[in-house]
């Protein structure tokens, strides 16, 4: 339950959400009016809120309607009338299909950005939903679609849950433009852009909005127009891809089209994208903003939120909001480009760094907050340790094309300093009332082992990790090999699994040093592209040796814009075009993640009997060699019950 009391607010301390909060503050008119799927929650972590609070820092009037009811009563879609510049769809602080369904399609035990974890709150694909409503009840009110739904849909995408190829998602939506990855900077510019098309209280008009889009662009968005529209026409430095209707009977085509699209995300010069999308229309990616400076992000960061759910949800639970509630974002992006992960084509790989003074003017709001007991439950980001780092020479960095600055190796460019962290650690830890900070995002541990040629990176690094598990553990911490094939990590952009042994090593030994008695926990996927049976059996056997018994763990889930689902997907590596194998049947996929519970009765037989038909009877004498007791009545090394490791 939501125990935070709002004694310290006014109502209008919110962004309106209804017409008597829109009166409260005096208004007679809107300028944006958002339509979020999410609960509203007034926080620097959900996007809606921060897109609403960057509208309202650049001067204008903005109202948030959080899930509203599109069941046939549109009510909801009309409470606040027309907005004066445009309507805006929030879709989400995650992908509505992966919020509302599992790797087997199955519907997951709760929404977690829902009052109560409801499922019956949001629509599939609210983007196409909201906008379909809009567009039957305001038929001349631009609509602008943006979050991780849209942002992740922007071409020719593949979807899991249909299993099929869909087209950019403009053509499947009567919306007028997508802005893609994070809002703040395309949506300022695009609301000066829109206040000039209009003077007063005069409305814009979507003929003019269109008109606009197509003659002055908006860095960072997508439209969708004929090719005599498309500013400047196509030109010679625009990249072109394999048009949909080609990725529909060539799957190497959408192979080949990733590689463009990943690069062009994560270039400090990129280049325009144009796809044809059917017979007459095109969709056009303007490249995105460079990285947000540390003033842009800390001006995000320090608008005025409550950091509380609206006052509308008193005594209702918000899963993800208890989540992250004590905790605060030190950074945005991350260099990894692990190849089924989506913050590379959201957030890019370049880090966006908050300044110190920034983060512990939010750790002080955090602090102040009534059910605060001194426990910072997070100071992390995408990836926790890469707080400030960036590469020693930009000149190269502006030339680079590489989608992970640490994969196949750490690249000599790169200024992984950990010290700066180690001093926000030990400031954030010297404010009154914080007693302990915890690190619960991951950690790159590969970041902690390079062999640096500057000892001062290499000092840095060593006296990080000490400082981690020493004062920044909670008794866990996490950490994500995700496999132990190399073969397999090579495809995932993921290090050796070598370096997992030699962290524990190192893990372990500190804890014995200070007399702790701390866990890590390792994180594994199944089915991954390139992943085959033989590979999850070794990975049985291997984390067996450790003394882990992985009790949840994540199979594999091909979501948009991602490397490993256009593998999945297509059947090839898209930097190569060589053939990649994937286990697609639900039938390869749970043959696959049966070898995670190894340990449990149930599964032995069948484990066994695969182990025979792959003709590996070596690894059937390593995970079972006492054949009348079960594998989970066995004892740990020593004596010690094996440990028990869930995946979150």
């Amino acid at each position: 339950m939501n125990r935070q009391t709002t004694t310290a607010y006014q109502l209008t301390d919110w962004l309106p959400t209804t017409k008597r909060e829109v009166e409260l503050r005096g208004w007679d008119r809107l300028d944006v009016i958002i339509f979020s799927a999410d609960a509203y929650v007034d926080h620097p972590s959900f996007g809606a809120a921060v897109i609403g609070r960057i509208i309202e820092a650049e001067g204008f009037r903005v109202a948030i309607v959080p899930q509203p009811d599109w069941h046939g009563d549109y009510r909801d879609f009309t409470r606040l009338g027309r907005p004066r510049l445009f309507f805006a769809i929030a879709p989400g602080s995650m992908d509505s299909m992966v919020n509302k369904y599992t790797a087997n399609r199955r519907l997951r035990s709760e929404d977690a950005y829902t009052p109560d974890g409801r499922h019956d709150k949001r629509p599939e694909m609210p983007t196409i939903v909201y906008a379909d409503i809009l567009r039957r009840l305001y038929p001349e009110v631009p609509i602008v679609m943006g979050g991780i739904e849209a942002s992740m849909r922007r071409l020719t995408h593949y979807d899991y849950w249909q299993d099929r190829l869909r087209p950019c998602l403009l053509a499947d939506s009567p919306a007028d433009l997508i802005v893609y990855g994070m809002g703040e900077l395309p949506m300022a510019t695009l609301l000066r852009c829109t206040e000039s098309l209009v003077s007063g209280d005069e409305q814009v008009e979507r003929t003019a909005f269109r008109r606009m889009l197509c003659q002055s662009p908006v860095r960072q968005t997508v439209v969708l127009v004929p090719k005599q529209e498309i500013a400047g026409g196509i030109k010679a430095d625009d990249i072109v891809l394999n048009s949909h209707a080609a990725c529909l009977i060539d799957r190497k085509a959408f192979a080949e089209n990733f590689r463009h699209i990943e690069e062009e995300s994560n270039r400090l010069s990129p280049q325009r994208i144009v796809q044809q999308v059917d017979e007459g229309r095109y969709a056009v990616v303007e490249p995105p903003f460079q990285p947000m400076t540390t003033e842009e992000i800390d001006r995000s960061f320090d608008l005025p939120y409550t950091r509380l759910p609206h006052p509308k949800y008193k005594g209702k639970r918000i899963p993800a909001y208890e989540m992250i509630k004590h905790s605060v974002n030190i950074h945005r992006g991350c260099f990894g480009g692990c190849a089924f992960c989506t913050i590379s084509a959201h957030q890019g790989k370049f880090i966006m760094s908050r300044s110190k003074a920034s983060i512990l003017r939010e750790v002080k709001q955090v602090v102040a907050m009534p059910d605060f007991h001194g426990t910072l439950t997070d100071l992390g980001g995408p990836s926790a340790n890469m707080y400030g780092m960036r590469g020693a020479d930009a000149a190269l960095c502006a030339r680079c094309r590489r989608p992970s600055c640490i994969h196949p190796a750490v690249c000599p460019n790169l200024n992984a300093d950990h010290a700066p962290l180690i001093d926000l650690y030990r400031a954030v830890g010297a404010v009154a009332g914080v007693k302990h900070t915890y690190i619960g995002s991951g950690v790159r541990y590969d970041l902690l082992l390079h062999p640096y040629k500057q000892p001062a990176l290499r000092q840095a690094a060593a006296a990080y990790t000490r400082e981690l598990i020493l004062h920044h553990v909670s008794g866990r911490l996490k950490v994500a090999p995700e496999h132990t094939s190399d073969s397999v990590l090579m495809l995932m952009r993921k290090p050796s699994f070598r370096l997992f042994y030699d962290f524990k090593r190192v893990f372990d030994a500190i804890n014995r040093e200070a007399g702790l008695r701390q866990q890590i926990i390792p994180y594994f996927i199944s089915s991954h592209p390139g992943c085959s049976p033989v590979d999850m059996a070794e990975l049985a056997v291997e984390t067996k040796d450790l003394d882990f018994q992985l009790e949840q763990v994540q199979d594999f889930t091909p979501t948009p814009m991602t490397l490993a689902t256009d593998m999945w997907y297509s059947g090839y590596h898209p930097y190569t075009l060589r053939p990649v194998f994937a286990a697609r049947s639900q039938r390869e996929k749970l043959a696959q993640r049966m070898f995670f519970f190894w340990y449990k009765p149930e599964e032995r037989q069948r484990i066994q009997s695969a182990l025979r038909q792959m003709g590996r009877q070596d690894l059937i004498a390593r995970l079972y060699p006492t054949p009348l007791r079960s594998a989970s009545c066995r004892g740990g090394k020593g004596g010690v019950p094996p440990k028990k490791h869930k995946r979150s």
